[in-house]
């Protein structure tokens, strides 16, 4: 018999999170706040910056507040072709392309580059946009062992058609770095594609900044499509592909996320750009920023924690289950600190974390004030055995 509570199941998924202690709510952050900000992913301190925010309002009074329509009818502006001109240039790559989302860019860059009757091989530490491309992809997905280019080189041995290598080029969860350049002569040498998720890499990663592909020699490579965010290092809101030229014309004739969205409001293109030309003029930015994440990891794991040595900004503490980690979290907040938790099912081995973001204009007396605060409030079982 049916029931007349067409959504009574929803009240049996809260009750399961409740008693794993996994439930999640919105925090409305004030316009203005007391607290050390090592949660957000303002990576060189550009959400603010006078330049960007100046560059967002001018970009919305010249353009208006929406972009009006999809990229195809009414969404293009002059901002977003220079935008991408310069994005392209400064990575490295021949073409960019400009989306509403990173999130968008990466379901963009999955689907529109594979195959009926192809294969994607997919690290199995890959952020959720990587892994909802997969599933949305007419290609048969593969994953495998999380930075293992023999494992990669292993399933690509076993597949005779298109294929497709798809990998973070920073992991969100860890902050650990995947062996790019390894990737790429392995997908080399059976012919397949390197797709690279570099939400985390640009800004911080490469020379000046320019991103993880930069860094491993392939910035503009033929085999090799990169996507971006612009709302981590650059402060804005949006996502990109940035690749050879072709593929980009592929992805504005065929990417769903790109042809049925409204285009990245012009505020948000004027505020990017704004930043990405501050990285390229102050290119010290990045180099403070992988410093700041290594003196939060020479803090923590000094002090007895369990910190994952940061390949980037982001450093990652390990925390002994969910409820302690949100209540670890919550303490870190309550004493001034706003810090990022992390707990199943965001992370894929279901190990509870702190995550705390590095960022280019935190002092060294902020940085030890918040590694104080981590230890200060850790759970006993926390610390690692002597």
């Amino acid at each position: 018999m049916p029931t007349n509570d067409a959504f009574g199941w929803i009240d049996e998924q809260a009750a399961l999170r409740r008693r794993a202690g996994l439930v999640r709510g919105l925090r409305p952050r004030p316009r203005t706040s007391t607290l050390l900000d090592l949660a957000s992913n303002d990576y060189l301190g550009l959400a603010r910056h006078p330049a960007v925010t100046a560059a967002a309002a001018e970009a919305a009074r010249d353009w208006g507040a929406g972009a009006t329509g999809s990229r195809l009818v009414t969404g293009s502006t002059a901002l977003h072709a220079e935008l991408e001109r310069e994005l392209a240039a400064f990575t490295g790559f021949e073409s960019a392309l400009v989306l509403s989302s990173g999130y968008a860019a990466n379901l963009a860059a999955v689907t529109a580059l594979s195959v009926p009757g192809g294969l994607i091989v997919s690290d199995a530490g890959n952020h959720a946009s990587l892994i909802d491309g997969c599933r949305l992809a007419r290609a048969a997905t593969a994953v495998v062992p999380h930075a293992d280019p023999a494992a990669v080189r292993k399933t690509l041995d076993a597949h005779d058609g298109s294929a497709l290598a798809v990998t973070d080029a920073v992991f969100s969860v860890d902050g650990d770095a995947a062996p790019l350049a390894r990737l790429a002569e392995v997908c080399r040498a059976h012919g397949a594609g390197l797709l690279v998720d570099d939400a985390h890499g640009l800004g911080v990663l490469g020379p000046g900044g320019r991103g993880a592909p930069a860094a491993a020699g392939l910035a503009g490579a033929p085999d090799v499509v990169a996507t971006v965010t612009l709302s981590k290092s650059l402060g804005s809101q949006g996502g990109a592909v940035l690749g050879p030229a072709r593929v980009i014309e592929h992805l504005v004739n065929t990417a769903r996320t790109f042809i049925f969205d409204t285009g990245l409001a012009p505020a948000a293109a004027g505020g990017a750009l704004a930043a990405l030309r501050l990285l390229a003029g102050e290119p010290a930015r990045a180099a403070r920023a992988l410093r700041v994440a290594a003196l939060l990891h020479e803090g923590l794991t000094g002090a007895g924690l369990s910190a994952v040595r940061p390949d980037a900004a982001v450093v990652s503490v390990r925390a002994p289950a969910p409820e302690a980690a949100l209540a670890w979290a919550g303490a870190c907040r309550s004493a001034g600190l706003a810090v990022g938790c992390f707990r199943p099912p965001s992370v894929p081995d279901g190990v509870s974390r702190l995550r705390l973001t590095a960022r280019a204009d935190l002092d060294d007396t902020q940085v030890a004030e918040a590694v104080a605060t981590v230890v200060r409030t850790a759970p006993a079982e926390a610390f690692r055995p002597v």
